[in-house]
Formats: structure tokens, sequence, C-alpha cells
């Protein structure tokens, strides 16, 4: 079973080179938050990770809107660093908050080019570990952008009866997609593009994405 030891070491032997940050709205940050479960460690079993996720809520000229995601959006002038959008956006969707001693490590940044995108962007995804009491503060705090905010048991993203496929229209054009389904919700796009990377860091496949090439 993956521990958050064995995420902090895998993340701390990568070598990272950080993107030029610019606060530009081309730029966007996401947090991919562990915590322990709310069972983990009772009759004496070792803590299962829990990974949480947002779907996000249904909106007219959101790329994005219905979709299941990690918690970030967009950088603003404001914000100091890769790190900063992603703890500021978190805060603002789900009311959690995360801190310097919350971070783990980064993730590789991903390309955003789609054909209904006017800009290419970039992402910086983040990993974070955190408490029961902060971990319980999530919610989605703002209806009109967060539909619903839920925790999936780690071993499930690798678990090979929830693959399934998902049909989208990408610039009118319906398209199959691999994902990983939880419950309603179907963890695909760019989401998955991001556990993949998470996945191949801690030496591990995603069943999602066997035989597929992005």
């Amino acid at each position: 079973m993956l521990t958050i030891n064995d995420i902090r070491t895998a993340l701390e032997k990568r070598a990272h080179e950080p993107a030029e940050f610019r606060g530009h709205y081309t730029q966007a940050a996401v947090a991919m938050i562990l915590a322990d479960g709310e069972s983990s460690g009772q009759n004496g079993h070792e803590s299962e990770l829990e990974v949480c996720f947002i779907r996000r809520a249904e909106r007219n000229g959101d790329p994005w809107s219905g979709q299941v995601a990690f918690p970030g959006g967009r950088a603003g002038p404001e914000d100091p660093d890769a790190h900063a959008v992603a703890e500021r956006e978190t805060l603002e969707e789900i009311g959690l908050t995360l801190v310097e001693n919350h971070r783990v490590g980064p993730l590789p940044i991903r390309p955003i080019d789609r054909a209904d995108i006017r800009e290419a962007m970039t992402l910086s995804p983040f990993v974070y570990y955190v408490d029961q009491e902060t971990k319980n503060t999530a919610f989605a705090k703002i209806p009109e952008e967060v539909a619903h905010v839920f925790w999936v048991p780690i071993t499930h993203l690798f678990d090979e009866t929830a693959v399934t496929e998902l049909e989208y229209p990408i610039a009118e054009t319906w398209s199959t997609f691999p994902g990983i389904l939880f419950g309603e919700h179907v963890i695909w796009g760019l989401t998955l593009r991001v556990l993949d990377s998470f996945a191949e860091i801690t030496q591990r496949t995603l069943p999602a994405l066997k035989g597929n090439h992005w």
C-alpha cells in the first residue's frame, strides 16, 4: 500500500525545474490533497490515503464545466508563485487552508492545449498532505463553481474494476476518453493526466491508461 512516506521520498528524488512564474491567467495550478481515511488506523490497520477531488458546477463558458478536477485555478497578479495559486484557489473553492508544512512536492508541469481554449496554458500540480482536522473543513464553498467535494481511496485509482470510458465533445467533435469511475463521478482528462504523472513517479501504472498513449 502506498504511504505518505513513499510519496514524499519519490517526489524528493525527482529533479524539478520550476517554470517561470508571471502571475498570468494562462498559468494555472492545482492541489492534489492527500489525507488519511477516517477509518485508518483502527484495529491495528495501517492508514490508507484518500485523495480530494471536486466536481465543477455546470457553467456556460467554462471549458471544464461539470468535470471532476483537483481544487485549483488560474493565476492572478496577486499570486507570488504557483504554490500560492493552488493554495488560494483551494481556500476559495473548498474552504480548506493549505500552508507550507502541508506541501509534499511538485508534479510535472502539464501543457493545456485544447481547441476550445484561445491561448495555450500550463498547469502546475502540487501534492499536499493534511491532517484529519484540516481534511474535515473541506466543503463546496462556492456552489456556482464547485458542485461537490469528495475523497477517493488512493487504492481505488489503481483498481482495474474502476476503469471506464467517457464520451465528451471537444470543439463540437465527440471523442472517447479513458477514465476512473467512482460512484457517479468519472475522473478523466487533464486530472487523469496529472494522476498518470503521480503514478509514474511512484512507480505504478494506472489501469485506466494501459494501452492509451496521450
